[in-house]
């Protein structure tokens, strides 16, 4: 099968996220990295993009030349991948969408709802695929707690309880580090600094297994080093479609906490956990019954599991692999649609502009409810109320 052809904008040399990205989209064969341009300085760009193997003439100096340079190519990316600072994702995005080109967007899709309204009604005018990496979607136990919940195995489902907590900013004499200020800096990081950098990730992956939607919610917001604008602590409680209730912490000061991202999702038939810092195991407790231990790769998953492991039972995945879970589908998408067919069902889990809509809707609500002493507000984009 012929590889896709791929780009990147940002996720240059340095980078946190660009290597993960390259490992995730370049794993299976699916996509040949293409073009790029992965610095902000245009020079520097060029000069990382073909140590990496790109060709001079598609290591571009700025994301407007290298749209310039792809659009009229027989060979032209099939899809873009958007790792810049979050307040250019709508421009970049925007731009690429209405050039006919398929967009991987990192999260944030957007800094606001109404420019995140647009990205989803330009997505579905242009035909073209906008998907968001909330890239944690893509561990294997996530998507078999997904086809757990779709299948029945827990019945109704009637709490979700979602954290994703470190200690990474905790210490106070670090305030003015410029790689973490400006993360508390409404200027930059818009209004919420903890809840939209980690809390989104939670709440989208609370939705993702459930198959549910948030609708509303109540926030408290904390700036525990009081220098900070922005909070680094926050509690949401949220309520979805079908009476779910939801629980979230994040935080960024919660010393010993590595990563913590986790989520509990309790039945009336059974409970899941499941802990991305231990991401071959989930613990299924089935009501009146003892603890199970799942575990990744074993025999008599689902497809949607199946599909999305690769290392045999016992050796860890980690989160390129989630990430490479990611660029699967996509290809697989982008193929279905060149074909003219319905994409492979296992395959079509890959979070698209509507996640990344809701999400940014949910961020300014809870904002919002923050100010308001936790009020109980919409949590809906007004486009899909």
């Amino acid at each position: 099968m012929t590889r896709l052809n791929w780009g990147m904008i940002g996720g240059g040399e340095g980078s946190q996220i660009g290597p993960a990205h390259r490992l995730g989209a370049g794993l299976d064969a699916e996509f040949s990295f293409v073009a790029g341009a992965l610095d902000h300085r245009p020079e520097e760009g060029r000069a990382y993009g073909q140590r990496l193997g790109l060709d001079a003439d598609r290591a571009y100096g700025n994301w407007q030349e290298m749209l310039e340079g792809e659009r009229g190519r027989a060979d032209r990316v099939d899809l873009v991948t958007v790792a810049t600072p979050n307040a250019t994702h709508f421009e970049i995005t925007k731009a690429y969408l209405e050039a006919g080109f398929h967009v991987l967007c990192e999260k944030p899709m957007t800094m606001s709802v109404e420019e995140g309204e647009e990205i989803v009604q330009i997505s579905e005018k242009t035909g073209k695929i906008c998907a968001v990496n909330y890239g944690y979607t893509g561990y294997s136990l996530v998507r078999h707690m997904r086809a757990m919940v779709a299948r029945g195995d827990l019945g109704k489902v009637r709490v979700v309880v979602a954290e994703f907590a470190h200690g990474h900013h905790a210490d106070a004499a670090d305030a003015d580090n410029p790689r973490v200020r400006w993360r508390y800096d409404p200027a930059q990081a818009g209004v919420s600094a903890q809840f939209a950098d980690c809390g989104i990730h939670a709440l989208h992956m609370a939705s993702f297994v459930t198959g549910q939607e948030v609708e509303k919610l109540s926030a408290d917001f904390a700036s525990t080093i009081t220098s900070r604008v922005l909070e680094d602590d926050a509690m949401v409680n949220f309520r979805m479609t079908n009476q779910v209730v939801g629980r979230l912490w994040t935080s960024s000061v919660a010393v010993g906490r590595m990563h913590g991202l986790t989520l509990q999702v309790f039945g009336e038939l059974g409970g899941l956990r499941w802990a991305q810092e231990q991401p071959n195991q989930l613990i299924w407790t089935p009501t009146g019954g003892r603890n199970q231990i799942i575990e990744r790769g074993e025999a008599g998953l689902s497809p949607e599991a199946d599909r999305s492991t690769r290392v045999t039972i016992g050796h860890a995945e980690g989160m390129p692999l989630a990430f490479a879970n990611i660029y699967k589908d996509l290809a697989e998408a982008i193929r279905a649609k060149r074909d003219g067919r319905a994409p492979d069902p296992a395959a079509d889990l890959y979070p698209k502009a509507v996640d990344g809509l809701r999400s940014m809707a949910a961020v300014h609500q809870a904002a919002a409810s923050a100010k308001a002493d936790g009020k109980w507000v919409d949590a809906r984009p007004p486009m899909l109320r």
